[in-house]
Parts: C-alpha cells; structure tokens; sequence
C-alpha cells in the first residue's frame, strides 16, 4: 500500500529548542523533519505539531513552528490525550432533514468528505512522546507511517526499540525520501521539481 497525498497530514512532534542539542543524530533528523513539512505545504497536506511542556522545553525550534497550521502544547506524552485526534479527524456535520426524515437509525453514518486518515508522523524523543502519540493514533483506527530518519531519542537503543515496538503495533516504518515520492507518485506531479530541490 502507497501513501496517498490526498489522504495524507503530517504531524511533527517535539522538535523542541531545549531537547534537540541533546538528541542522537539531530541536524539529521531536524533536516528531514523541516523537508517533510515543506513538501507537504507545497502540496496543500496539512502540517501539525506538539510542544511538550513548552515551559520547560521551549517552543519547537523555528524551522519547524512556521511549518504548522496549529502546535499543541500538551503535558501527557500523548498528542492524542490532549486533543490531537480532534484535529486529525474533526468530527463529521450532522446530516440536515425535516420532520420526515427517516428516523435516526435509518440514516447513513455521516462522513467528511475532508477526511485524511493516512497521519505521516516524525518526532522526538521516539521512545516517549512519539510512541505514545503513534500507538494512541493506531488504537484511534489511523493509518499511521512513522519516517524513522526523521525521529530521534537521546540514545540510538531508545530510538530503534520505538521502532521495533512501533512496526509491532502495526505502524508502517518509512523514510523521508519515500515519504515525499509517494506523495508525488509521478514526475509529471506540478511540485515534482520544487520537492526534488528539498532533496538535493
């Protein structure tokens, strides 16, 4: 199964100021972080972000920040137990009727045109908030891609432990470059040109 751009968000988590100069590999891991964000802007896919206890960590570094629609501030480690799912699957309009309408239990489940439930998901630390947001979306019925060279811990065995424990769970495990010509699917794509500049 490829991943579909038109069904497709991205989610950063946790590039934050004060935890990256501690993170294994992090001007790696930033780079393509900010690479996905730009290529999802260039093609209309909504960017997300979370700041754990900003207080403490600081806001997420620029970079990434100017790349999201909204970052959620959270406390748990989890997006999702803050709100996240919300704004990954805002819930669908009530269906509109009449007095003769058919009752409610006849009526089709509403659904939202809008809805993109494939969540492209890159963070840090990959062992804490990563993996709790990635396991708490997978049990919210997401199709969930974690772009393994955009996530990071302190340490490289945290880091692959997520990893192991995360495609286990049923997350699909990707890079960003196959992240990016998923999205594109064709060199005749209009942004073909501007994403393989984000590459070189």
């Amino acid at each position: 199964m490829l991943l579909d751009a038109a069904e497709s968000q991205l989610v950063l988590v946790d590039y934050q100021i004060k935890l990256m100069p501690a993170i294994f590999e992090s001007s790696l891991v930033l780079a393509n972080a900010v690479r996905l964000g730009q290529a999802a802007r260039l093609m209309d896919l909504p960017v997300w972000g979370t700041a754990q206890n900003p207080s403490k960590l600081g806001d997420n570094v620029p970079e990434v920040n100017e790349l999201c629609v909204r970052v959620l501030s959270k406390m748990h480690f989890s997006g999702v137990e803050e709100g996240l799912g919300e704004w990954l699957r805002p819930p669908a309009k009530p269906v509109g009727g009449n007095a003769r309408s058919l009752p409610k239990h006849l009526q089709k489940p509403a659904t939202n045109p809008d809805e993109r439930n494939s969540v492209v998901i890159a963070g840090c630390e990959a062992h804490v908030c990563l993996l709790q947001t990635a396991l708490d979306l997978l049990e919210d019925e997401f199709d969930v891609w974690v772009v393994t060279d955009a996530c990071s811990s302190r340490t490289e065995r945290n880091r692959d432990a997520a990893f192991d424990r995360l495609a286990g769970a049923g997350a699909e495990l990707v890079t960003t470059e196959m992240v990016l010509f998923e999205w594109l699917r064709t060199a005749e794509h209009p942004e073909f040109k501007n994403v393989q500049a984000l590459i070189k």
